[in-house]
């Protein structure tokens, strides 16, 4: 019996089994303290091996998180073959674990558990608690008590390993995206409101299934399971095959977060782009969680590209964004451009962000323009460019092309 073989955990076994720790943890040292054991710990059994996942017990006791056995070995296996009572006050007058190592060796002198049942009635493994005397206390409502705390770990075991399968389905939909670069790019065109010329175009992503899933649940989703700096280099790339047809005059604007800033790959995918074609556009949503470090990626980027702060407006992180980033463009919010034609507070910040971008060099860019009169009011408060579906709907590269055709726009 090997008790001392502690199995290393990985990222997916900790998603997969050990997740649920801190409520599994919990309701075990709620039992054992209702008990008055010993030791009460959570088994995964799997491959004809059982793994110790949860555990509460006294100060010393000979067991650990990650020992791991063979099944045939100890209690947890009979316990769900039926070979053994669930409760068992005294180990010495029942034959079949009498004998057993690890009875003299841990040793188990009282015994109380029962198997742990998944949704679909598959057995995980085993809630058990033992002590290390006999304990004639021990009784059928105890059993019942037990049943019930079992239940309970059963329902975090299960919500854990039902989000793991969420988990493991996003990151094969993410996956086959990326591999089989399978995402379309449309360009939103940017226009200088003065005098109504392309200065720019925005790429946005299009997945798959567009009408059910939109971009911003593909990305969220994406940096949720780890793969989101890959699925943003992804459109990335996908985005700069758009370049060549573009105006030497019109930049293009890419989305990405701090993360994908931070990568060396981002540099490596952008270093043969021509100076000044390319914006980085770096959302006020996204969390940054070291300012000097994102700078610090940033510099060797400016030197060919421009930085946008996208979304300013929508929440208090894009004035950080701004005063530490210090942006060549700073775009509004479609929240604080949506109907600021009729709302004298959104006039009043947009205002005050074009006075303060004029201060610190940035230019402003309105998204989300949707009707005439928001347009009137941008350009009366001073914003230079914007875009939106009153200016021109995201299209295709080609569609792109024969509006660029029609706007012989000098460079911004």
């Amino acid at each position: 019996m090997q008790l001392a073989k502690v199995l290393p955990f990985t990222a997916a076994a900790e998603s997969d089994e050990a997740s649920a720790a801190v409520g599994v943890d919990r309701i075990l040292k709620a039992i054992r303290s209702h008990l008055g054991v010993d030791i009460a710990f959570v088994s995964r059994i799997a491959d004809g091996e059982v793994v110790i996942r949860n555990l509460d017990s006294v100060p010393g006791a000979p067991v650990a998180v990650g020992q791991a056995f063979p099944a045939e070995d100890g209690y947890c296996q009979r316990i769900i073959d039926g070979r053994i009572p669930y409760l068992i006050p005294d180990t010495s007058q029942v034959a079949e674990v009498a004998g057993l190592a690890c009875t003299a060796e841990l040793p188990v002198g009282s015994h109380i558990s029962v198997p742990i049942r998944l949704r679909d009635g598959s057995v995980y493994g085993t809630f058990c608690c033992f002590g290390f005397s006999p304990d004639p206390s021990l009784n059928r409502r105890d059993l019942d008590a037990l049943r019930a705390f079992a239940e309970l770990a059963a329902a975090h075991i299960q919500s854990e390993l039902d989000g793991d399968v969420a988990r493991r389905e996003i990151e094969g939909r993410v996956a086959e995206v990326v591999e089989r670069d399978n995402l379309t790019i449309l360009y939103q065109p940017v226009y200088r409101l003065s005098d109504r010329r392309v200065v720019g175009v925005e790429a946005l992503a299009r997945f798959p299934d567009a009408a059910s899933r939109p971009p911003d649940a593909w990305f969220s989703e994406a940096d949720g399971v780890g793969l989101g700096v890959q699925l943003e280099l992804a459109a990335v790339r996908a985005a700069l095959r758009g370049l060549p047809y573009i105006p030497a005059d019109v930049r293009l604007g890419v989305n990405v977060s701090p993360k994908t800033i931070l990568s060396a790959e981002l540099a490596r995918l952008v270093e043969s782009v021509p100076s000044g074609r390319l914006v980085l556009e770096i959302t006020e949503h996204a969390v940054v969680r070291d300012y000097v470090d994102l700078k610090r990626a940033l510099g060797p980027l400016r030197r060919h590209c421009a930085v946008a702060i996208d979304d300013a407006g929508a929440g208090y992180s894009g004035l950080r964004h701004i005063v530490d980033i210090a942006p060549d463009l700073i775009k509004l919010d479609m929240s604080l451009t949506r109907g600021i034609d009729g709302d004298p507070a959104r006039a009043a910040l947009a205002t005050a962000l074009v006075a303060f971008g004029r201060e610190i060099g940035s230019r402003i860019v309105a998204e989300g323009v949707e009707t005439g009169a928001e347009l009137a009011t941008l350009e009366r408060l001073g914003v230079g460019s914007g875009q939106g579906y009153f200016l021109q709907k995201p299209m295709p590269i080609a569609a792109a092309q024969f509006l660029f055709r029609r706007s012989l726009s000098p460079a911004d």
